[in-house]
């Protein structure tokens, strides 16, 4: 599982944890994507980190108590996605004919794992990469198939695509072309790895999946992604509460005239004061709305603050920032950790602080 991405489209929120490790519906998305391999049959998962490596092995452990068997392999420095891979090799115990199956750490996704291998296994295809189905491909890099879906070409960004057809961010490699990825200097499957089998006349299956699929690397995106996991959108065996229009975890206060909707996450030990609405947002650990204020479809870090009537509307707030009654924020804007907007300061802005 690759998962040592900074995460900077992110900022602020990943200035204190990797994106990986960034709480969606609760738990970290690792914990979400590590419960779907266990659901699968996987029972060994290889993490491949990098930004903050300490984190994952902190928050996991050895696995056992997320029914897996986990090890660490930290890059010293980004070795871009081959690299990654390569470099978890001697880590891995299958055989050089058998499949490993390698996730990016930023994807949420209800792909059906056990039919991708499937896939794989019956074709004797090198590789089988998870495609889906985007509605305007101009913003991915596109991956052409033949009617028999065997992969046929990777594109880059273009303005006019061939196909509507991406990379999911999901491979099964047979374990040989592992070994044969250059070890010790960064390699990109996408632009060298994956084209340089295809000119080698090695074949690369497609397995079409157009179930549940979002890039979680957008704030926006990863408020949706929590949202549709509390309401059920996409199932998680991970979500630590039952599906529903809120979940409010343990240790939370939410006001009895406070109201809570549309998916949202309340955090642990967050505080929710009386006539407050939060709609669509995830509050972290820690954090306080005011009584009367509004947010919607935002984040709230670790331990922030919101005073009395504030609104908060599509934005980020990062860790122990504080904003001050009289402030309306909207139109994306980001507050940083720690930085205090004086009452008042801010009205209908889309600036960053």
């Amino acid at each position: 599982m690759l998962v040592g991405g900074q995460g900077t489209r992110l900022r602020p929120l990943t200035m204190s944890a990797p994106k990986p490790m960034l709480p969606v519906a609760g738990v970290p998305v690792t914990a979400h994507m590590l419960a779907r391999a266990r659901d699968a049959g996987i029972d060994r998962v290889v993490l491949a980190t990098s930004y903050k490596a300490e984190v994952f092995e902190a928050y996991f452990g050895d696995g056992a108590a997320h029914g897996l068997e986990l090890a660490y392999v930290t890059e010293a420095e980004p070795m871009g996605t081959g690299g990654a891979i390569r470099n978890v090799a001697s880590y891995l115990r299958s055989g050089p004919d058998e499949p490993v199956v390698i996730f990016n750490g930023d994807i949420l996704s209800g792909l059906d794992i056990r039919a991708i291998v499937a896939r794989h296994t019956s074709s004797g295809a090198a590789v089988t990469l998870h495609l889906t189905e985007v509605a305007d491909p101009r913003a991915f890099g596109v991956v052409p198939t033949d009617p028999d879906g065997w992969v046929t070409a990777f594109l880059e960004k273009t303005p006019d695509p061939p196909t509507n057809l991406i990379n999911a961010g999901c491979y099964v490699f047979r374990r040989s072309v592992i070994d044969q990825i250059p070890a010790g200097r960064p390699v990109s499957v996408e632009r060298e790895t994956f084209p340089g089998l295809l000119a080698a006349g090695v074949r690369i299956a497609a397995y079409l999946d157009n179930s549940y699929w979002l890039d979680l690397g957008t704030p926006a995106a990863f408020v949706k992604g929590s949202r549709d996991l509390v309401t059920g959108l996409i199932a998680s065996s991970a979500l630590p509460g039952p599906v529903g229009e809120a979940l409010v975890l343990p240790g939370a206060s939410v006001a009895a005239d406070a109201k809570i909707s549309g998916g949202s996450t309340i955090g642990a030990g967050a505080i929710v004061a009386a006539g407050a609405e939060v709609d669509g947002a995830v509050l972290f650990d820690g954090a306080t709305i005011g009584a009367g204020a509004i947010v919607r479809d935002s984040v709230i870090g670790r331990d922030a603050v919101l005073g009395d009537g504030v609104v908060a509307d599509g934005v980020v707030i990062g860790d122990g920032a504080r904003i001050e009654p009289g402030n309306e924020l909207r139109s994306g804007l980001r507050v940083f950790p720690g930085a205090v907007l004086a009452a008042g300061a801010v009205r209908f802005s889309s600036d960053r602080s």
